[in-house]
C-alpha cells in the first residue's frame, strides 16, 4: 500500500458529497450516535462496489452506456426521495434516535446513498487494478486489503464530519428558524447532488 493511495483515499473521502452530506444531516438533527450510525451505514454502502470491482462487474458499467445511465438515474430519484423526506422532516433523518428502528432505517439509507452511485464503482474499477502488479498471484488479496483500507479511512472521515456536525446540535436545535433552513439547505444540496449526477457521464 502506497501513500498515494492513502492521501487519494483521505481526499475522496473527505470531498463532500451525498456521503458526507447525509452523516452531517444526521449529526445535526439526531445527534452523536446518529451521525455514527449514518456513517456505518455509508461505509458499508462501498462494499457492493468493492465486489463489482473485484468480480468484474464494474467493467460492465465501464463499457454499457445503458447500465451506468440505469444505475445512475436510480441514484438521482434516491438523492430526489432523501430531499423530499429532508422537509417533510420524517424519516431516518428525523426519527428517534433510541428507537431500534431508527439505526435500521438510517444504516440503510446511508448503504442505499452509496450503492446508488455508479461514480464509487468506477473510482474503484479503474484506481485499484493500477496498484496491483499484473500476474500477481496474490492480486485479489491486495485489492480487497486496499478497499477495506478505504473503507476505513472513509469510515473516520465520515465519524469526524458527524460528530462535529454533533457537537454544535445544540445551538441549532435551539433555534427554530436555523433549523428550517438547515433543513431547506439539505433538501437543496440533495437536489443539487442529483441534478449533477444526471448530467454527469461516464
Amino acid at each position: 500500500m502506497s501513500v498515494e493511495f492513502l492521501l487519494t483515499s483521505l481526499v475522496i473521502a473527505a470531498t463532500p458529497g451525498t456521503g458526507v452530506l447525509y452523516t452531517l444531516a444526521a449529526g445535526l438533527t439526531r445527534g452523536a450516535r446518529a451521525s455514527l450510525v449514518a456513517v456505518v451505514g455509508c461505509t458499508l454502502g462501498i462494499v457492493p462496489h468493492m465486489v463489482a470491482a473485484i468480480t468484474g462487474v464494474a467493467a460492465l458499467l465501464h463499457t454499457s452506456a445503458v447500465a451506468f445511465s440505469v444505475l445512475k438515474y436510480l441514484g438521482v430519484a434516491y438523492l430526489l426521495y432523501m430531499a423530499w423526506r429532508t422537509l417533510r422532516d420524517k424519516g431516518s433523518l428525523a426519527v428517534d434516535e433510541t428507537a431500534p428502528d431508527s439505526a435500521r432505517k438510517v444504516i440503510t439509507s446511508g448503504i442505499l446513498i452509496n450503492v446508488l452511485n455508479p461514480k464509487l464503482t468506477i473510482f474503484f474499477f479503474a484506481f485499484l487494478p493500477q496498484l496491483v502488479r499484473p500476474g500477481d498471484a496474490n492480486g485479489l488479496l491486495q485489492m480487497v486489503e486496499l478497499s477495506v483500507v478505504f473503507m476505513a479511512v472513509t469510515f473516520v472521515v465520515f465519524a469526524v464530519y458527524g460528530l462535529f456536525a454533533a457537537a454544535v446540535r445544540e445551538q441549532v436545535i435551539s433555534r427554530p428558524n436555523v433549523l428550517a433552513w438547515m433543513r431547506r439547505v439539505f433538501a437543496g444540496s440533495f437536489v443539487a447532488l442529483g441534478a449533477k449526477l444526471a448530467f454527469s457521464s461516464r
